[in-house]
């Protein structure tokens, strides 16, 4: 009887389950680093599954499901304008009634101030729209619009962090149209044991909130943390459970935010919303390259302009560099702001050993001016011709944009959209365009030189024959 009874208590005992805070993995037992993303004391002990659900088998018991042909019509959700045309852009059109959109950023970079121009100029259409603030009061949230200007907005306001009272209160009435959670990581749900913020309570309040959005077709806006590497914070399932995932970029101490989508299930991520940073708020940029091209007046040496493209929108961005010459058996520094540095070595090197320059001996300095940061491996030419400017002291003409992808041989290849490209530079008084030999067609308005290899530019830089 007695060894029966310690039996059943065995049974009974559940597991320990212990999860990492940044990247959710299990564990059996607690320790100081996660073997898989390296965070320090991220590890927290979480309810374990109840012995039931462990066991239950799920092959009987449940509704059948409709299936239906892939090849079956459906139309593409309507789209309702946020009335910011750079928000839209990043949504790819505008805000789908029962979708879900997390929106994570550095604090202080403009998340809530974006998202409070947004849910005003939607309720002044007459839409029903609720903003629920979990770290601020209501009162907060009001001075803020004031001070933007939106004092007047009939924008639905509440301070809560339990989403069980969110939910009911929300079911009293009619759904809104437009439902706003700032922010996701100080929401908790009464049903999960743990501190709102931990891996659990962000999976289980998030769950809740997009279900409802789904069932009553609301367009939900998440606001989410980020961590110290920039990454949104939380289970990366969280980014799994939304439609569409956009990310505020930009330094504070910069004028200019750039809203950038890194997923979208109703649009493409190629697009990007820029944003100016003013005592009003966020003001939209329909030019972005007037904030990236400082005066050019006259030409300055290691300058180049480059005409990056975002999605379908060409941004021409100033590339500068500086080489300092040091004296013998000093080290010489590489400091890059705004592009890769591992991109920048392997410049640096073509340009030693496939053209005849050296740089050994001297100190690089690359920046992407106005804070702009470059992926586009299209840059490598303006980039190159930048360096060789600085080095040799002659100034590229200021009326000339460059683009093109270096490779390791010296070849210089053809990159995407170049007419497009070329077509904004010559919108913006741009005359003459160095580019790969395989893209000089070239378009009306500019005039193009084409280049086969990298030797050949500098060599017409540096005048050798």
């Amino acid at each position: 009887m007695f060894a029966h009874g310690r039996h059943i208590s065995a049974m009974a005992k559940a597991k320990r389950k212990f999860v990492c805070q940044q990247c959710g993995t299990v564990s059996p037992r607690w320790q100081g680093q996660c073997e898989d993303c390296g965070e320090w004391n991220s590890i927290v002990e979480e309810a374990p599954e109840t012995a039931f659900s462990a066991r239950h088998d799920l092959h009987a018991g449940g509704r059948a499901i409709t299936l239906i042909g892939l090849d079956s019509k459906v139309e593409l959700p309507p789209r309702t304008s946020t009335g910011i045309a750079e928000f839209d852009r990043a949504l790819g059109g505008g805000i789908v009634a029962g979708s879900a959109t997390l929106i994570g950023g550095d604090p202080g970079i403009g998340k809530s101030t974006l998202l409070l121009q947004a849910a005003a100029r939607v309720a002044a259409r007459g839409l029903s729209v609720v903003y629920i603030s979990g770290e601020e009061a209501t009162d907060q949230v009001r001075l803020r619009a004031q001070r933007l200007g939106l004092g007047g907005a009939p924008v639905m306001l509440a301070s809560a962090t339990s989403v069980r009272d969110i939910l009911t209160t929300l079911g009293e009435g009619e759904p809104p149209a437009l439902l706003i959670i700032d922010s996701i990581q100080t929401m908790h749900s009464d049903l999960i044991e743990g501190a709102p913020g931990t891996v659990s309570q962000v999976r289980a309040s998030s769950q809740e909130l997009i279900r409802f959005a789904k069932q009553r077709n609301s367009a939900l806006v998440l606001v989410g943390h980020v961590t110290k590497d920039g990454s949104i914070a939380g289970p990366r399932v969280l980014e799994h459970m939304v439609d569409t995932v956009l990310a505020f970029e930009g330094e504070r101490s910069h004028q200019y935010r750039i809203l950038r989508a890194i997923k979208n299930r109703f649009g493409g991520t190629d697009e990007i919303g820029v944003f100016a940073m003013v005592a009003e708020g966020l003001e939209e940029v329909a030019n972005p390259s007037a904030l990236f091209l400082t005066h050019r007046d006259e030409s300055v040496t290691g300058a180049t302009v480059f005409p990056a493209l975002e999605g379908t929108r060409p941004v021409l961005v100033e590339i500068q560099a500086l080489v300092v010459r040091l004296s013998s058996g000093a080290t010489p520094r590489r400091a890059v702001v705004g592009w890769d540095s591992g991109r920048l070595a392997m410049v640096l090197a073509v340009l030693e050993s496939r053209c005849g320059l050296s740089f050994s001996t001297c100190e690089v300095y690359l920046n992407v001016a106005g804070g702009y940061r470059l992926s586009d491996p299209a840059a490598d030419l303006a980039v190159a011709a930048a360096l060789v400017s600085a080095l040799s002291e002659k100034p590229v003409p200021a009326d000339v944009v460059l683009f093109g992808e270096i490779a390791l041989s010296s070849e210089i290849r053809p990159v995407a959209h170049a007419p497009l490209r070329l077509r904004e530079s010559a919108k913006l008084g741009f005359n003459r365009a160095f580019i790969p030999a395989a893209a000089a067609d070239g378009v009306k308005g500019i005039a193009v030189n084409g280049f086969r290899t990298l030797a050949g530019l500098v060599d017409q830089m540096l005048g050798r024959g």
